[in-house]
């Protein structure tokens, strides 16, 4: 359970925020910013390519690979995107300092066997100092695949693109302050920096625009990062949970296991971002898929009471030590363009009636008893709306994570 005190309290906030989360997610949009404007004074701008990539491989771990399955979602069909995940991890030294983290440290990459000139490859790194990135650029110019690579500018990784002939574009690093240390915690396990996210999708996106990959609205990043920055304003600590989104949902998701479902493809990148967030900031588990196979695959979980103890029909039995049960509930994540975020304003307009799969959905918890709740962007453009739905469940991981902590 939460301490629903803390929420509406900014400074035992602020003091709780040991790593500054939410100043990080509220500098999203100027992160979007100033990734584009480095991109740009890196020569993005001045390219032009011959033609649009075969396939575009994402290559990284943590926050790269969310990046790279947003990419996927926004992709317009023509050119496949895969994110590259590392095969492998050897044995390291236990003597890493944080600013080689032990987590990367020994991981490993490895090219699909098809992988050859036709297509392009990006590698992406917050600090640009992961050896088996570095080898993984030396085996795409061994097979003449092109190269792009997101890191710091003065990293091990930018120099290895340089001696590949590839592509570097700086990173644009957070310009919050370190966490504060803390007795007992892990150095070589930092939490993710919530807003990597943006400073690595926008110079990926800036490159798919002018590749064709992706075909954005016209000025889709520009409104995507002052539509981050009205989020932020949205779910800022001093806002009260009763105006507050993302207070409001973490409450409801103090004491439940939640199911993310999605309906699409941006909303299934955020059900999955949402998941990895709250295991990393709160956590909390939770079991993120799409509709319509989660109908299915999800479907054993709705049998019997969830974490429910004790007969609840045993009027004798002692309550008083009981622990509280945890329950199921759905969180249904939607982009549904012109419609309301808010269902009691849908219920004043002459909007389609949702697909079979959503009515599914909710006949489903609705027969089981289960919570289900669904957020909506009412966005056309599905990068905003990935923003949108990005920028609400990450400050709710961050509240719910702040509230469970005790000074």
């Amino acid at each position: 359970m939460i301490d629903d005190s803390l929420l509406d309290d900014p400074a035992a906030l602020q003091r709780a925020d040991r790593d500054h989360a939410l100043l990080a997610l509220a500098g999203a949009g100027a992160r979007v910013r100033t990734a584009l404007r480095l991109a740009d004074d890196a020569g993005l701008s001045a390219l032009r390519p011959d033609g649009r990539p075969r396939t575009l491989l994402v290559a990284g771990h943590g926050s790269v690979l969310a990046a790279g399955g947003a990419l996927a979602a926004l992709a317009a069909g023509t050119t496949q995107v895969l994110p590259l995940p590392p095969t492998d991890a050897e044995p390291v030294r236990r003597d890493r300092t944080a600013a080689d983290p032990l987590f990367s440290a020994g991981m490993s990459w490895q090219l699909p066997g098809w992988v050859g000139p036709v297509d392009l490859l990006v590698i992406a790194s917050i600090d640009g100092t992961e050896q088996g990135l570095i080898e993984l650029a030396q085996q795409a110019y061994a097979r003449g695949c092109s190269v792009v690579v997101i890191a710091p500018a003065t990293s091990p990784l930018t120099e290895a693109a340089h001696q590949v002939r590839g592509l570097p574009l700086p990173y644009a690093p957070s310009t919050v302050g370190p966490a504060e240390p803390v007795a007992g915690a892990e150095p070589d396990l930092p939490p993710l920096d919530p807003g990597a996210l943006w400073a690595l999708l926008a110079p990926l996106l800036a490159l798919t625009e002018k590749l064709g990959v992706t075909q954005l609205p016209p000025g889709s990043l520009q409104a995507t990062a002052d539509r981050l920055d009205e989020t932020a304003v949205r779910c800022r600590p001093d806002a009260g949970a009763y105006v507050n989104p993302a207070k409001d949902l973490a409450g409801k998701l103090s004491g439940t296991v939640p199911l993310i479902w999605a309906e699409g493809p941006v909303a299934t990148a955020v059900a999955e971002r949402f998941a990895t967030m709250l295991a990393d900031r709160a956590g909390r588990p939770a079991v993120a898929g799409a509709l319509p196979q989660v109908l299915t695959t999800h479907r054993g979980m709705f049998v019997g009471q969830l974490g429910s103890g004790a007969d609840p029909d045993d009027f004798f039995r002692d309550r008083v030590d009981e622990p509280d049960p945890l329950l199921l509930q759905v969180l249904l994540l939607r982009q549904t363009p012109g419609r309301a975020a808010d269902p009691a304003e849908d219920d004043q307009a002459e909007v389609p009636e949702p697909g079979y799969p959503v009515r599914r959905a909710h006949r489903l918890a609705d027969a089981h008893d289960v919570r289900l709740t669904e957020y909506r962007s009412a966005l056309a453009d599905p990068l905003q709306a990935l923003a949108e739905l990005t920028a609400l469940t990450d400050f709710a991981a961050v509240y719910l994570g702040l509230a469970a902590t005790r000074d």
